[in-house]
């Protein structure tokens, strides 16, 4: 049995990290020694009555910060050299091992990582330039990533390793203006498993899922024009729209999609060109559109001669084979965009298109007119990770993860009394109304000042109107300080 006191006193550092504390303690003071072996995950969860969840994140960090080595069938092990040599204290100084975990602690131990620290600004700006370089927020409730310790990190490991053997490998050169042939036909296969009627012709790959956005936006529209999207919207998609010069109007969400007879009386009235519409778990209120819903969408689409252009980066994250619009529409006015931010790794940049050939045609020439290639060996690596990288397994623990985080969110924030536009129990938001009468703005400054990043609904809609509603990120979720917040600020 490992032994841990953990502190469950509201305001305490969230459990996960009082267990990372405890584990990185033990190695540092030679309680636990290379090759020791640490309890299950349900084991430990067992003991110390907490959730499989919090364990497996704590162990996933552990790994990451070369505390711990986990080896299929073995379990998790303290890593050689665990204790010793790990930072930089050096000749039997355990300062480093201490740095190390204390880097892990971010998100939960507010007290150290709010040490001297001074918070943002939560503008529309900050979310679309700074967000991703500030770290200084600890808690990232509102933030749209997975955390570090969920990455596939031993198949990135198996990827990059087996990619340094490939002899020949291309690094004197500029990649194809179409992307790396063999992601490129992974993906068409991938694609046709699907439903959909595609060859590597259909396929473009692009800097991330974003410039895939900014690249179409680009090939379809024109400054003036109108635009469709949900409402509330991908915040980053909105600000692309508006940097192009467009007006963009918005169409309700619904717990089924989208509310098509309102699509149908905009579409009629103001005749936008094209409806942007993130088809699977949405960003940001975690909805799928269902078949009914799909089928009503593109008819209305038809009818008024829209382009429609799905954006589907989460559908890894559904499970069971949600409804793809791509599919219904085989190409038809019908743009795929996809990636792998969430499922492999955002700084890879890696993502596609795929639609008709002749508009991937376009959209390659517009590409290389406006940031050359894309990067060949981020693609391979991708590519590596999908064949080599236990990926599939990688997604379905995944999922099972983010289940669990759904299922704990849930019961916090209706322990509030929030209300929540839907309940996925997939994927990584949930979109809630706190039942408060403070001020958006003002409520996510001082979330932002107690070390709480909040995303209020207000940068998810067209007008950047103030919003009651806020998307949580249900892997940020744990940590005991958010909660504590929220109750005083519910209160």
């Amino acid at each position: 049995m490992l032994d841990c006191r953990l502190d469950r006193q509201p305001g305490a550092p969230a459990l996960v990290d009082q267990l990372v504390r405890a584990v990185t303690a033990r190695v540092a003071d030679r309680r636990l020694v290379a090759g020791d072996r640490l309890p299950s995950i349900r084991q430990l969860a067992r003991e110390h009555r907490l959730s499989t969840f919090t364990v497996a994140d704590a162990y996933g960090r552990l790994v990451s910060m070369g505390v711990l080595a986990s080896r299929r069938g073995s379990g998790y092990r303290v890593a050689d050299g665990g204790g010793t040599g790990m930072g930089t204290g050096g000749d039997g100084d355990d300062g480093g091992i201490a740095d190390r975990a204390g880097s892990a602690f971010g998100s939960g131990d507010s007290d150290r990582a709010l040490h001297h620290w001074s918070p943002p600004a939560l503008t529309a700006e900050w979310l679309l330039s700074d967000v991703f370089a500030d770290r200084s927020i600890p808690i990232k409730a509102g933030c749209g990533w997975l955390p570090e310790s969920w990455a596939n990190l031993g198949g990135l490991q198996q990827a990059l390793r087996s990619l340094s053997r490939t002899p020949s490998l291309p690094v004197s050169h500029y990649g194809h203006p179409y992307g790396w042939g063999g992601l490129r036909e992974y993906l068409g296969k991938h694609l046709r498993q699907a439903g959909l009627p595609t060859d590597t012709s259909h396929v473009l790959l692009t800097q991330g899922a974003t410039q895939a956005l900014d690249l179409v936006t680009r090939l379809l529209l024109r400054p003036g024009d109108v635009v469709a999207v949900e409402e509330p919207a991908y915040c980053n998609l909105l600000q692309i729209l508006k940097l192009a010069g467009l007006r963009v109007v918005g169409v309700p969400k619904t717990v089924d999609g989208l509310d098509v007879e309102a699509l149908d009386r905009i579409a009629a009235h103001e005749r936008p060109k094209v409806l942007f519409i993130n088809s699977v778990l949405q960003n940001p209120t975690g909805v799928t559109l269902t078949p009914a819903c799909a089928h009503r969408l593109l008819n209305c689409a038809r009818h008024h001669g829209m382009w429609v252009v799905e954006e589907d980066i989460y559908g890894p994250l559904a499970g069971a084979q949600a409804p793809q619009l791509a599919a219904m529409a085989a190409f038809d006015r019908l743009i795929l965009i996809g990636g792998f931010s969430k499922t492999i790794a955002p700084s890879l940049r890696v993502g596609y298109v795929a639609a008709d050939p002749s508009v991937i045609t376009e959209l390659a020439r517009m590409k290389m007119a406006v940031g050359l290639t894309s990067s060949e060996i981020a693609e391979r690596i991708v590519h590596k990770v999908l064949l080599e990288g236990h990926h599939a397994r990688h997604v379905a623990a995944l999922r099972e993860r983010l289940a669990d985080a759904h299922r704990h969110a849930e019961s916090r924030l209706d322990a509030l009394g929030a209300e929540l536009f839907h309940r996925p129990r997939a994927g990584l938001y949930l979109w809630a109304r706190l039942p408060t009468r403070t001020a958006p703005a003002r409520l996510a400054a001082d979330a932002s000042s107690a070390g709480v990043w909040l995303a209020p609904g207000s940068f998810f809609m067209t007008d950047d109107a103030p919003c009651a509603w806020y998307r949580f990120n249900v892997a940020h979720c744990d940590a005991p300080a958010l909660w504590t917040f929220l109750r005083r600020a519910c209160g």
